[in-house]
């Protein structure tokens, strides 16, 4: 299952360290599948968004997932990739940029010929093969026709999709240079925040999160002294106030770390898909890794 990781210490910019895959574990992991692509992405000073993402097709491509990377940035998003859609390419490996925001997914959207026929001349938003990067160009649109409002233009792409396409799951991360934005829809995967305060829940310690078989390590020292909120797919460190998103629940969090959430898709899709329902190597990109 792909694996989402997002933080935020706005307005404040946060030096972090990150090991997608981190090299010790994931190797002595023999009985879990290896992913299929790993990407970090932040934001320079100016707000240049920047990416850093190889799929794991080459022993190079290995490495590179597990060099250390020591980056600055008040938002970050990280994904782990196992693909379901479009091959082992870099254009096919989150997070995807657009229009100065940052997008990584986990899930499963099908219909992608009807997708397209939405999306119209906005489908050349999209540089590769995915269902993420499609969903992530309807966003796009939709909140350019919603005026910029990023929260009712995910909103939006997202009633669409669950109104008219078959599918199995939409968790998302969006980031900006200074706000991020989660939804979990519908309860098939889990999607955790942690609202965490300077030093963490005992209060001196900076912040170490690192999760299961190998799979993406982040270290910040700066976070011993300052606020921040993480959005991911799991618990990540041994903190209790790790809060399950509800289902349809869609979070906000704003330029000076102000959190708002609510229920913005109270229905389940209209063609929801089960396991059983998907190609084989969809349906292995989906179970738990």
């Amino acid at each position: 299952m792909c694996r989402l990781f997002g933080l935020i210490s706005s307005p404040l910019r946060t030096h972090a360290m990150f090991w997608l895959l981190d090299a010790p574990d994931s190797l002595s992991a023999q009985s879990h599948r290896e992913p299929d692509g790993t990407g970090l992405g932040y934001f320079d000073a100016d707000g240049t968004p920047e990416v850093h993402k190889a799929p794991i097709a080459a022993y190079e491509d290995r490495a590179f997932a597990e060099e250390a990377r020591d980056v600055e940035s008040a938002t970050f998003l990280a994904h782990i990739r196992y693909a379901s859609t479009g091959g082992l390419d870099v254009r096919n490996t989150h997070p995807f940029t657009q229009q100065g925001r940052l997008f990584a997914h986990n899930g499963v959207i099908e219909g992608l010929d009807a997708l397209d026929r939405q999306l119209g001349e906005d489908r050349s938003l999209v540089r590769g093969d995915t269902d993420s990067e499609r969903f992530f160009a309807l966003v796009t649109r939709e909140t350019a026709a919603q005026g910029g409002d990023v929260s009712a233009g995910l909103v939006s792409a997202a009633r669409w999709v669950a109104g008219n396409l078959p599918l199995y799951a939409l968790n998302i991360i969006l980031v900006t240079a200074r706000e991020l934005w989660a939804l979990r829809y519908p309860a098939t995967h889990e999607l955790y925040v942690l609202r965490r305060p300077a030093g963490g829940h005992e209060g001196a310690r900076h912040l170490d999160h690192t999760g299961r078989n190998g799979r993406l390590r982040v270290r910040s020292a700066h976070l011993g002294d300052a606020p921040s909120v993480v959005v991911a797919s799991e618990r990540m460190d041994e903190s209790p106030h790790w809060r399950l998103m509800e289902p349809g629940e869609l979070l906000h969090v704003g330029p000076e770390l102000e959190v708002a959430s609510r229920i913005a898709l109270p229905d389940p899709p209209a063609h929801p898909l089960t396991l059983s329902d998907l190609r084989p190597d969809a349906a292995a990109s989906q179970r738990p890794s």
